[in-house]
């Protein structure tokens, strides 16, 4: 079964939409803002994306540009704005199809058809004989009884629930799940650049110091999170 992402703030549409697909026999995933969209993209993991433009967190192409960075899945962007320019920047941007509203939901599956067909085709014989991997939930570090629940965004250490950003919860998740791994402030800034446009090299130094006050025992001697002088981080266990 296809798995299809919707990120639409319009509930009118968004049911509409949602309804006629699983009547189709995709599964589907609404959401309702960017945010919530960047968190499912992880969690979710879809064959497709239908993106609308206009949402309340996020300009629409500014999104595509940074779903494209994460997934190289088909992107359908649906919008009621029809210009030729609007258009050309959505496909510059990562879009590999451009639906005006109002549009036929059969066109609409028909579309959708015809990427999902062309995307399995280019992947790797072997990847396309492969079993799905199954969604990982949750991450454990049982030596600092750290537990990472990745479908409630949740993290809790020595038994008590950590408050965190959004962004510190994608950068401890990435730490975690890579340790020994030594990261570079660059790769950490690319892979929360499509979650935070503000991120930089101060900023990741920020978020890691508020990271080791959250989670080590001694936030001036960190045991886990560790500084690689000259290069950037890593998470030890």
């Amino acid at each position: 079964m296809d798995r299809v992402l919707l990120i639409e703030d319009d509930d009118i549409i968004g049911e509409m939409i949602c309804m006629y697909l699983k009547e189709e026999d995709f599964l589907v995933l609404r959401c309702h803002n960017g945010q919530e969209g960047l968190t499912a993209l992880h969690n979710f993991q879809p064959d497709l994306i239908l993106l609308d433009l206009i949402l309340p967190d996020f300009e629409g192409t500014e999104l595509c540009n940074s779903l494209r960075g994460l997934t190289p899945v088909p992107i359908i962007i649906i919008s009621s704005n029809s210009k030729v320019s609007e258009k050309i920047e959505a496909f510059t941007v990562g879009a590999d199809d451009y639906l005006c509203k109002p549009f036929s939901m059969h066109e609409m599956k028909a579309r959708i058809q015809v990427l999902l067909r062309r995307f399995k085709k280019e992947l790797p014989a072997e990847q396309q004989l492969a079993t799905p991997t199954p969604i990982r939930q949750r991450i454990t570090v049982p030596a600092m009884e750290l537990q990472i629940n990745l479908e409630k965004r949740t993290l809790h250490v020595r038994g008590e629930s950590i408050e965190m950003t959004f962004s510190e919860f994608e950068l401890i998740r990435l730490l975690v799940e890579h340790p020994e791994r030594v990261y570079r402030r660059e790769d950490l800034i690319n892979a929360l650049r499509g979650f935070d446009s503000y991120i930089n090299e101060r900023a990741i130094d920020v978020h890691i110091t508020n990271l080791r006050r959250k989670i080590e025992v001694n936030p001036k001697e960190p045991k886990y999170i560790k500084t690689v002088w000259g290069v950037g981080y890593k998470f030890v266990i």
